[in-house]
């Protein structure tokens, strides 16, 4: 660490590189040198000795040219029976089991007994593991790395192709723990109908535990390997499956540009073959892309001709599926009581088996519950709504990564909607806890908005504002839909912190954009929060804040936001209050009371009866 100190200097940002750099060269000092070296040779690094920064993510290391020099000639030095040993042992791996050693190394026992205490001796190899087998593992990844490289292309080709039989006949029931292993050498040995299936349930092995990087390396993998089979119905087929898999594992990591990439792809794929099933699928996950990108009428045509074709087969899972996809549209544009009808639905469908269904790689028990609860809150339906996020979170419990996250969302943004924000804080940060360790960037601005705005009103203004500011920069790099109800939740927090002007901002561009996308339900939010400002300022700007009010009244009422008509007539009753109007004021005031108290908004319903003095 300390030579590290000296090297590279002590800027956090380097922390993943210096674990990389000790893991790479087994702390060994001159190999740590060297490889520093390269790294700033190579534009890795820029800055002075002692104090460098990255210039880009580094996802694995080169060996130095000179380190590189000085192994090559220590391993030509060997005879030449411990040299292809050596070589047999780089093409294995790392970690070198010696049951696989010896077969793919075809030496008689006693042989390559002596050739592995050569190797020991000379500090090339060393043993790792006595029990349950013997193992030996490389003195240094670089070694590694040089013993490899010495080896000719069609030895290096046939070695691994011995490595995925030898694996294959000793552990012929065990298949499943060696899939990455087996997979990696399939493709290495070109070895190409064994390299397809092998990463593709490699890749199913990483998603199911939420490694979704890992899992998309695999896919994309099989793919290639696919593409150097003879096209056949059957490998078209494949292919197109293939991406499916590709997009549920991108989903999650924010990658929509491969997204949609891959689904044209399939599309062209399916309609050659004319399979209305897999034609029907890609549209469905097309409609969802399309609300990413703010397109929502593309995503209601294609989620509909989804559902026609799903329904014309009498593929109920599918049907499912897409009634989910339709809601989620429905949502986003503000139409909840659709959204509800098709969500409630959806619910039932899958009540029978909640942990079967999947929704993409989340469970279909936990998304329907998830965008269900966001509708009812908006409507102010928050027993039913507090019902299913609770419902999400035990289904969820022992679940994927993404299907907890969006759990501890659920809960969070029906507590927040209530007023009950104390409550919303734990599954929140859990929430947030489970998309940094899984890396579900997808809903990771969502989730920060929601916690940002649970810390605001709870008075944590400095935890809440730079939360709030994340989840609007992180939204504009994923997602242009759903961007607005994060950019409204800042303006809020700015307001609450006194910056007026930054408020105004944000919420006049959110109500242009809301509008030009036809996204209703967060143009009352917007205009709310309009009128909210107008009413802040210094002397208030009682007609416009009243306009606003008045606009933001209208378009809740026809959608049915009862929660959002009360917090406008909580601002008319505090705006003609503090304007001289006490008739009127005393008229809103009553009614937002009597709304919130329906609703049971214990926290508004104080706001409400503490008149002018209550905060926002």
């Amino acid at each position: 660490e300390a030579l590290l100190d000296g090297l590279l200097g002590s800027d956090p940002t380097l922390a993943p590189l210096r674990r990389l750099v000790v893991e790479w060269t087994q702390g060994n000092p001159f190999f740590i040198e060297e490889t520093v070296r390269s790294l700033v040779e190579t534009g890795v690094l820029a800055g002075e000795r002692g104090a460098y920064r990255l210039t880009r993510v580094v996802q694995g290391l080169q060996v130095p040219a000179t380190a590189q020099a000085m192994l090559a000639a220590r391993i030509d030095r060997l005879a030449p029976e411990d040299k292809r040993l050596l070589q047999a042992a780089a093409v294995i791996g790392t970690d070198v089991p010696f049951e696989l050693l010896q077969a793919v190394a075809d030496e008689p026992e006693d042989r390559l007994r002596r050739g592995l205490d050569q190797l020991q001796a000379t500090e090339f190899l060393y043993e790792t593991r006595l029990f349950p087998d013997l193992e030996y593992s490389f003195k240094h990844a670089l070694t590694h790395e040089v013993a490899y490289g010495g080896l000719l292309q069609d030895r290096r080709r046939a070695l691994h192709a011995r490595v995925v039989e030898t694996i294959e006949s000793l552990y012929p029931e065990r298949l499943a723990e060696h899939v990455e292993r087996l997979a990696h050498h399939a493709v290495r040995g070109e070895v190409w109908g064994k390299a397809l299936p092998y990463f593709r349930q490699a890749g199913a092995k990483a998603a199911s535990r939420s490694a979704y990087r890992e899992a998309v390396t695999c896919f994309e993998q099989a793919l290639i390997a696919l593409g150097r089979l003879p096209e056949t119905r059957e490998t078209i087929e494949q292919d197109v499956d293939l991406r499916f898999e590709l997009r549920n594992a991108y989903f999650p990591l924010g990658g929509h540009q491969r997204i949609f990439e891959h689904l044209r792809a399939a599309e062209v794929r399916a309609s050659a073959l004319d399979d209305q099933t897999r034609l029907g699928r890609i549209l469905g996950y097309l409609s969802t892309q399309f609300v990413v990108v703010a397109d929502y009428v593309s995503a209601m045509g294609a989620g509909e001709r989804a559902l026609a074709i799903a329904m014309a087969l009498g593929d109920s899972a599918r049907e499912i599926e897409m009634r989910q996809r339709l809601a989620f549209v429905h949502h986003v544009l503000g139409e909840y009581s659709k959204a509800i009808d098709l969500g409630r639905k959806v619910v039932g469908s899958v009540a029978h088996d909640p942990l079967g269904a999947r929704f993409g790689p989340m469970l279909t028990s936990v998304v329907s519950r998830w965008w269900l609860g966001w509708s009812l809150a908006e409507r102010g339906e928050f027993a039913d709504a507090l019902i299913l996020a609770e419902e999400a979170g035990r289904i969820a419990e022992d679940a994927d990564s993404v299907s907890q996250a969006c759990a501890c969302w659920v809960l969070g943004l029906v507590h927040v909607s209530e007023g009950e924000v104390r409550q919303a804080i734990p599954p929140l940060e859990r929430g947030l806890e489970v998309c940094q360790v899984a890396q579900v960037v997808m809903v990771f601005p969502l989730m920060t908005s929601w916690l940002g705005c649970a810390y605001a009103l709870s008075g944590r203004m400095a935890e809440a504002l730079p939360l709030l500011e994340q989840a609007v920069e992180q939204a504009a790099s994923l997602f242009q839909g759903w961007q607005s109800p994060v950019i409204i939740s800042l303006g809020q927090g700015y307001l609450l912190a006194g910056r007026v002007e930054d408020a105004m901002r944000l919420a006049a561009n959110v109500l242009e954009l809301t509008r030009e996308r036809k996204e209703r339900g967060s143009e009352a939010q917007a205009l709310r929060l309009l009128g909210e400002i107008a009413s802040r300022v210094d002397p208030p700007d009682g007609e416009t804040a009243e306009g606003y009010y008045r606009q933001a009244i209208a378009r809740a009422a026809e959608l049915g936001m009862r929660p959002l008509v009360a917090h406008c007539h909580l601002g008319l009753g505090r705006l003609y209050r503090r304007t001289g109007k006490s008739e009127g004021a005393q008229r809103h005031l009553t009614t937002a009371t009597a709304m919130y108290r329906e609703m049971d908004m214990r926290f508004w319903l104080d706001q409400a009866e503490a008149g002018p003095a209550g905060g926002q």
